[in-house]
């Protein structure tokens, strides 16, 4: 039996009509790659004046030219997500087409270095690299950012507070980056690694109420630790600008179907610990300190190693969690219409995450090019 399975339905708690609760934003970073050498190439300035027609405001810049970013506007459904993230991956592949570079989707390159890579001219990027120095200019790497939307501020923090103890078990499905600077790491997700060296990042602590966020917030504005909120870069934060909860913890996938599936993973369980929530029957919250040590076993195992069950104080496999995880949102995900994309948890947990189909390839060919390879084939997979 489900303890969590509840009979009051989402919409009996909120409208779901109103398109403000649970509505979605996706963020896909994606590399720039020479076809001929397979090596990131600096030249996002070409793919934006070629772009600027069919992607206008949905093409952006990263602090690295051989970065892309695009994103989709507000999605009410998972299918009309589905569309759009397929939609602009179609869209840049084409536009880098142009310039005879082509898109793939990984955490990391497989060999390029990032002192190779050019910085992208613009102030905010500067100030960045002014400020952090070299850990700014390594930060050679690509993630999937996902927005749900949570019109209330004060709701907003509760459920950031509870949702932290989910995120590694969704973080090891996405893991997607198991080589740096043509070495493999021994981690399924080395890029999570690299970003650890910014400040600000990682899990965010507790907080009591907006005003005790607000005024963490105001603390390091006054400090000149930071201009405004977006320098917060946490796994999981409210967004300083938009009525949403963002997650920042993944990998960019290479599959369409694997970011879809994540999109509407986070959906699903921000939705259940909102019913939880309305019922005061909020999910107990663990300490960050505990969180942290299922965040590090998914960085290195993924979904293949062990993930602690903190209220039985034992280590499980890390598939049994991420079912349990399952079970916990199921009776959400068909009033949220998305039964069939979170399905596809099990194609993944069959046929291995982006890091275990990389390492694959590289065991069968011990060729890091032929993995860029399989990258960009995959990255395309389910586009054209």
């Amino acid at each position: 039996m489900n303890p969590y399975r509840l009979n009051v339905r989402l919409a009996d708690l909120v409208d779901l009509s109103s398109g403000k609760w649970f509505s979605l934003g996706v963020e896909e970073e994606f590399q720039i790659i020479d076809p001929a050498t397979r090596e990131l190439r600096s030249h996002i300035e070409q793919i934006l004046e070629d772009g600027k027609d069919v992607l206008a405001e949905r093409v952006k810049p990263e602090m690295h030219q051989s970065v892309v970013e695009v994103g989709t506007s507000v999605c009410h459904s998972i299918a009309e997500a589905r569309r759009e993230v397929t939609d602009l991956r179609r869209d840049i592949t084409e536009v880098a087409k142009k310039s005879g570079m082509c898109v793939a989707s990984s955490g990391t390159h497989p060999f390029s270095l990032w002192r190779d890579q050019k910085i992208t001219d613009n102030p905010r990027y500067h100030m960045i690299v002014s400020d952090m120095q070299q850990i700014a200019r390594a930060n050679l790497i690509f993630g999937l950012h996902v927005h749900v939307g949570i019109p209330d501020r004060e709701v907003r923090i509760q459920i950031m507070n509870t949702v932290r103890y989910f995120l590694p078990h969704i973080f090891a499905l996405s893991t997607n980056s198991p080589f740096w600077s043509g070495r493999d790491t021994g981690f399924k997700s080395y890029r999570i690694k690299v970003f650890e060296r910014f400040p600000r990042t990682g899990l965010p602590d507790t907080f009591n109420s907006c005003a005790d966020y607000d005024s963490y917030v105001d603390s390091l504005i006054k400090t000149h630790s930071i201009d405004n909120a977006k320098k917060i870069w946490w796994d999981v934060r409210p967004h300083p600008f938009f009525d949403t909860l963002e997650y920042r913890i993944c990998d960019v996938p290479m599959r369409v179907d694997e970011s879809i599936m994540l999109v509407a993973l986070f959906q699903a369980v921000t939705a259940k610990l909102y019913q939880l929530y309305r019922l005061n029957l909020d999910f107990r919250r663990y300490s960050r300190a505990l969180i942290n040590e299922n965040r590090w076993r998914a960085a290195r195992f993924g979904i293949d190693g062990t993930l602690i069950d903190f209220g039985k104080k034992e280590e499980v496999d890390a598939r049994v969690l991420i079912g349990e995880l399952l079970g916990f949102i199921d009776d959400v995900v068909d009033e949220l219409g998305t039964r069939q994309d979170i399905n596809y948890v099990n194609r993944v947990l069959e046929g291995g995450t982006g890091a275990d189909r990389q390492l694959r390839v590289y065991r069968e060919t011990g060729d890091l090019k032929k993995v860029v390879d399989y990258i960009i084939e995959e990255t395309h997979a389910g586009v054209e």
